[in-house]
């Protein structure tokens, strides 16, 4: 028997699934919430992913900031009793997550509805170097500290962007600790300069030309911001936390190519330097099983006596050639990955013949994921 995701993620309260787009992450993120659910655990899945391959797959219209219940009765049509367990599924809306942020963090409704309304906010909420990683977090870090739920599964962005969401709270608080802020909240820094003559008349002119009070709309956006620092400051330190505290696991995802296995292998070792645990590595789409030998001149004469003809025979000869040495490669490629990762286990998933599109796809990877291969 082999290794297990329940075992793997036994005591663990957060599991995120990181690696390279295009590899299946987000089914293997919804299969394992689906599998835990099944088993009995109260489980939301959250992605980021922009596409709505999640929301399909679990029979939802659609998916939005707010956690949304897969119908039970999806389960029972597969042939699952999950007893007490749930599935919920979001999609991270980074917009809505930041305007939460400044909600909980402004000092007073007035404030909160200055920064909300105010045009330099609104730009910047959907544009920050980083807001989408780190909002995603931050989601993470509120539906964990509601309590809700037994399991939170996190399906993150392509690698590189998984390397920005590691890193994205500890950038924040760089941001919000920098001299790039502080110089335009401090009285005698920015603020003061750009009220000068000469800049008041520049934007005096702007705002003749366009309607738009644009140094109004940054001293007061800078002024009202001021107050919330230190409380992003320590928003951002718990949640940058919450990526090594015990109870949170890191699964890297990747498929059989080359390509995806040197990401999967240089994941693991930023994991590995951010001190980030890793529970395991899931190889996606597989080639598996022993073909044999590609077939020889008895085989197309097999297929000829059959009846098939002399071109068609050729061309199933060649794809199962074709298909040998996909397993060929598949195999060597798993092989080198096994020695780049360590003692973590590797589980293997194999291509499936048909395309995973509901919760009964998703659940029969169970045998792959689960152990019961």
């Amino acid at each position: 028997m082999s290794e297990s995701i329940e075992t793997i993620l036994e005591g663990a309260s957060i599991c995120a699934c990181v690696g390279s787009g295009g590899v299946g992450k987000t089914t293997t993120s919804a299969a394992i919430a689906a599998g835990m659910a099944a088993r009995g655990h109260k489980v939301a899945v959250l992605t980021i992913d922009p596409a709505k391959r999640l929301a399909d797959s679990l029979g939802l219209e659609e998916l939005g900031n707010a956690e949304s219940q897969v119908d039970p009765a999806l389960f029972e049509a597969a042939g699952v009793d999950p007893g007490g367990g749930e599935l919920w599924a979001s999609m991270l809306d980074s917009k809505a997550t930041f305007d939460e942020i400044i909600e909980r963090h402004s000092p007073d409704p007035e404030t909160r509805d200055r920064i909300l309304a105010n045009r330099i906010y609104k730009q910047i909420s959907g544009a920050l170097a980083g807001s989408q990683e780190y909002m995603a977090m931050e989601k993470l870090y509120e539906m964990h500290e509601r309590g809700d739920y037994d399991l939170l599964i996190l399906d993150t962005p392509p690698s590189r962007n998984a390397l920005d969401f590691l890193d994205a709270p500890r950038r924040l608080v760089q941001f919000v600790d920098g001299r790039s802020l502080r110089m335009f909240i401090r009285p005698a820094g920015f603020g003061a300069r750009i009220a000068s003559r000469g800049t008041s008349m520049i934007f005096s002119v702007l705002g003749r030309l366009t309607g738009v009070d644009l140094l109004g709309d940054l001293s007061e956006f800078f002024t009202a911001t001021s107050s919330l620092v230190d409380g992003f400051r320590e928003r951002a330190e718990r949640v940058q936390g919450l990526l090594s505290a015990e109870g949170t696991e890191f699964l890297i995802v990747c498929g059989p190519a080359g390509e995806p296995i040197e990401e999967a292998a240089f994941l693991r070792g930023k994991l590995g330097e951010l001190g980030l645990p890793l529970g395991a590595v899931i190889v996606n789409r597989v080639h598996g099983g022993d073909g044999g030998a590609p077939p020889g001149p008895e085989a197309t004469r097999a297929l000829r006596n059959a009846g098939i003809g002399v071109g068609l025979a050729k061309r199933i000869t060649a794809s199962h050639a074709d298909l040998q040495a996909l397993v060929e490669r598949d195999a060597e490629n798993v092989e080198k990955l096994v020695g780049r990762i360590g003692e973590a286990p590797l589980l293997r998933v194999p291509e499936m013949s048909d395309e995973v599109h509901d919760l009964a796809g998703l659940l029969s990877l169970d045998p792959y994921l689960f152990g019961e291969a």
